[in-house]
C-alpha cells in the first residue's frame, strides 16, 4: 500500500512503511574509462563499483559523492560496439549543488571540461546556476547553495 504525504516541499511515499527513495540515475556512455574519468577526476565523484557482463555485452560504473546506502548515485552504462548514443529531447539535466558556481566552472574548465553556461542567476529569479557537458554530452546543472558549503 502506498501512502502520500505532502508538505509544502516533500511528498513521502512509502511502501509497507519503508520510505521509497530514488537510488541511481542511468546514463549510457561511449567510453566507459572517458566517463569514469570526468566524473571523477573532474566533478570528484568517487567510483563505487564496476561490473563487466561480457556475455551480455555491457559494462556498469557506478560513481558518486557517497555510498549508495546514503544518497543517489549515478550508473554508467557502456554496451559494446557502442561509442555514442543520440541524447533524444526528453531527458534535461543532472542538477548538482556547489557551494560556488563560478569557482566550480573554472575547476571544471581547468580540468579540461566543458562550459555551456556561465555562473549567475537564473531568468526571473535569484539562484545562481551554471551548465557543464560531460564527454557524451549530458547537461549537469551546477547550482549555488548555501548547503553545499
Amino acid at each position: 500500500m502506498r501512502s502520500y504525504v505532502s508538505t509544502t516541499l516533500r511528498i513521502d511515499i512509502t511502501m509497507a512503511g519503508t520510505p521509497m527513495r530514488i537510488l541511481h540515475t542511468m546514463l549510457r556512455v561511449g567510453n566507459l574509462e572517458r566517463s569514469v574519468d570526468f566524473y571523477t577526476r573532474v566533478l570528484g565523484m568517487q567510483l563505487l563499483r564496476t561490473t563487466d557482463r561480457p556475455e551480455q555485452k555491457y559494462s556498469l560504473a557506478f560513481v558518486g559523492y557517497g555510498d549508495e546506502q546514503s544518497g543517489a548515485v549515478l550508473e554508467l552504462t557502456h554496451n559494446y560496439g557502442v561509442d555514442k548514443y543520440e541524447l533524444g529531447t526528453g531527458f534535461g539535466h543532472i542538477a548538482i549543488a556547489v557551494p560556488d558556481a563560478a569557482a566550480a566552472c573554472e575547476q571544471v574548465r581547468a580540468a579540461g571540461g566543458k562550459v555551456t553556461r556561465e555562473a549567475g542567476p537564473v531568468k526571473g529569479g535569484t539562484t545562481v546556476i551554471a551548465f557543464i557537458e560531460d564527454p557524451d554530452g549530458y547537461k549537469i546543472e551546477l547550482i549555488e547553495s548555501k548547503l553545499a558549503r
